[in-house]
């Protein structure tokens, strides 16, 4: 059996043979395998029943839920169960439970109840680990494994416990080496907070006012290292007694307190969980969009997200063997914990599936097989009606299935000319030092995003690291706080078209103002500096003469005389700015203004762009060009795509439609 990257994109399920009779496991199986699902992901939340009683394992349940799984040829994905520790570990360690900001103890009774600084937890989770793959390592079904689940969720990054502030403390110790360059760094000597040695630093909590911006930052550092280090634990066992076996973990849509391009160099798969309907309530803050597109869910949020782990896939591979799932993807009905938690509308099941594999997924596997009937998912529609009869989920299931089995889909995706740098410290470092109420990295990088989306750009999401920055047309940069001088000098080498936004380049490493000036090391690219930011209230925004405005946040510049002015506000003051190949936008844009900017510095890069209607996205992926309909109105887009082939569906397209195009474009994969 070979355990590489698929050859053809496949359909997978989220099972918990655990919640259910055993009599009813092999009839789960055939439905599986009869709807046309590939892969099963088991176990992630099962340690109590693999471990009931210290070091007493019970595996007689589970081999025979991998007996009835394999019989039907289903591959299994297997999840470690570090994210639910049982109740007599917690009782025999309460101290490997986290602690809040307020400093209340997370306790027992519901999951990811774990502080990740825990060395003792992170022993017991090897030992169960290694068990686990000792016991199932090279089971003929099994091809890849999940390690834990939904890292930080329920905001669990961060921990206030004693074992975080030892390991904070030794953290520091290696960083900085003595408490002078420490003092120096956090410019301590601001409100006499000078340290005489390493004991004597706190967390950056309970605190009159807010800490030192360089000791709040240094605390996420931190943290997203002892993710990074509690995965990694994981993934080497696994390689140990897993040879072969792909590794992946399901991250989630708009989750930032740690950094996941860090986690990703572990594992051979990047994974994430999409739920279209509850982002849109809980995660995007615009009631107007969430209005339009209520049952249907952001045209972008989800697109976004897939380029993102497309981007962490490749990292520990390398270009051409870069991988990436949906580890649960939302069913064609109502969730549990949204807002608001309405019914997709006709066809929208359908096209969050396409937009996923149009953006180069592997597999997409559906949370969950069957609705329970009890415990706190029960409101969360599944394939299965809670009394084991089928629900709309399973017949799209086969629907999607035949159609995969009709177009036969590489799991593959165009490496793109455009990149968009998405960057964790750039929001952590936003979320210490506040510049404005309404200022943020992701929502910066979301704007301009949508404005690619809209403009039919396909756009790789990358790291601020040198090297993915080669062989671009364009780069855009939106606030990334703290840019080096090295992926400075790999744009200069790239000769592509740079576009940066508003407060790139603004903070060295310990969020002091750059000793030149903001923009910092760009100012080598283009000759202006930073003399004053202001923000005010949404509502009065900052009028652009060319149409649109900025929104909230505006940068006075002194422009040296080699630089254009190509965009001014209405009272005369520089807005876009222009030197060479790069432009600098000194303020936020509302949809309006970035449309305008984006697509004015896609022709100066060169790069082909669409005027799509509203709610129309597309996506090229080798010689095939998907079109998705996320509005309610029927449109033609017959003109607009004219003289390419019809591979599926029409190009009279109805709301939720996907439409797929032959292009017969070579085809350049990642």
């Amino acid at each position: 059996m070979s355990f590489g990257k698929l050859s053809r994109q496949t359909m997978g399920v989220c099972y918990y043979p655990e919640h259910w009779p055993e009599d009813r496991w092999p009839i789960d199986a055939k439905m599986m395998r009869d709807a046309g699902i590939t892969h099963v992901r088991i176990g992630e939340f099962a340690w109590s029943l693999m471990e009931p009683n210290p070091g007493q394992y019970d595996w007689g349940w589970l081999d025979r839920a991998f007996q009835a799984l394999a019989l039907q040829g289903l591959k299994i994905v297997l999840g470690t169960p570090t994210a639910t520790p049982p109740k007599w570990l917690v009782d025999e360690m309460p101290d490997l439970l986290p602690i809040g900001r307020d400093g209340r103890v997370r306790g027992f009774g519901s999951r990811r109840h774990y502080c990740f600084s825990h060395h003792g937890y992170r022993t017991e989770c090897a030992r169960i680990t290694e068990a686990l793959a000792k016991r199932y390592g090279n089971h003929e079904a099994l091809v890849a494994w999940q390690t834990d689940n939904e890292y930080g969720c329920h905001d669990t990054t961060y921990s206030y416990s004693p074992a975080a502030l030892a390991g904070f403390r030794a953290w520091l110790v290696e960083r900085y080496g003595d408490i002078a360059a420490l003092n120096a760094a956090w410019g301590t000597v601001f409100w006499s907070m000078v340290y005489r040695s390493f004991d004597e630093i706190e967390l950056p909590s309970g605190t009159v006012t807010t800490p030192a911006p360089a000791h709040s930052l240094d605390f996420r550092r931190y943290s997203s290292d002892q993710v990074v280090a509690f995965n990694q634990i994981q993934t080497e066992i696994i390689r140990r007694n897993s040879p072969g076996r792909a590794i992946a973990h399901n991250f989630m849509g708009k989750y930032t307190d740690f950094d996941h391009y860090a986690v990703s160099k572990d594992l051979d798969i990047a994974s994430w969980d999409a739920y279209p309907l509850g982002f849109l309530e809980r995660e995007i803050g615009d009631d107007a969009l969430a209005e339009r597109y209520t049952g249907v869910g952001d045209p972008d949020f989800d697109a976004f997200h897939h380029d993102l782990y497309r981007s962490c896939g490749q990292l520990r591979n390398g270009k051409d063997q870069g991988r990436w799932w949906i580890m649960e993807q939302q069913p064609p009905g109502p969730l549990n914990w949204g807002k608001y938690n309405p019914a997709p509308k006709p066809g929208a099941g359908r096209l969050w599936v396409w937009e996923a594999f149009a953006a180069g997924a592997e597999v997409v596997c559906y949370f969950r097989w069957r609705q329970p009937s009890f415990a706190q998912e029960q409101m969360h529609e599944g394939l299965l009606l809670p009394d084991g009869r089928t629900n709309y989920g399973y017949e799209l299931c086969k629907q999607i299935s035949s159609e995969l089995d009709a177009l036969q889909c590489a799991p593959a995706s165009d490496r793109s000319s455009v990149a968009l740098v998405f960057d964790y410290e750039s929001i952590w470092s936003l979320d210490v030092l506040k510049p404005s109420q309404d200022m943020n990295h992701f929502d910066a990088v979301m704007r301009t995003y949508r404005a690619l989306r809209r403009a039919g750009v396909n756009v790789d999401i990358i790291p601020p690291e040198p090297e993915a920055v080669a062989g671009r047309k364009l780069v855009l940069l939106p606030t990334l706080v703290n840019i080096s001088a090295e992926l400075v000098t790999a744009l200069q080498q790239s000769h592509a078209v740079v576009l940066a936004g508003p407060l790139t380049g603004s903070k060295g490493k310990s969020l002091n103002i750059a000793d030149s000036l903001p923009p910092g090391h760009l100012r080598s690219m283009i000759d202006i500096a930073v003399r004053r930011v202001e923000s005010r209230r949404p509502s009065l925004p900052y009028v652009l003469r060319n149409g649109g405005n900025f929104v909230g946040w505006l940068e006075e510049v002194i422009v040296e005389p080699d630089v254009e002015i190509i965009e001014k506000l209405d009272d005369g003051r520089p807005a876009v700015l222009k030197q060479g190949q790069t432009i600098y936008v000194a303020g936020m844009g509302d949809d309006v203004a970035m449309d305008r900017i984006v697509r004015a510095t896609l022709d100066l890069a060169g790069v082909e762009w669409f005027d799509l209607p509203t709610d129309i996205r597309l996506r090229d992926n080798g010689p095939m060009r998907f079109i998705f309909n996320y509005g309610s109105a029927t449109l033609d887009l017959k003109s607009l795509f004219n003289g390419h082939d019809v591979a599926s569906g029409s190009l009279e397209m109805r709301s939720c439609d996907v439409t797929i195009l032959r292009t017969n474009k070579a085809t350049q994969h990642l």
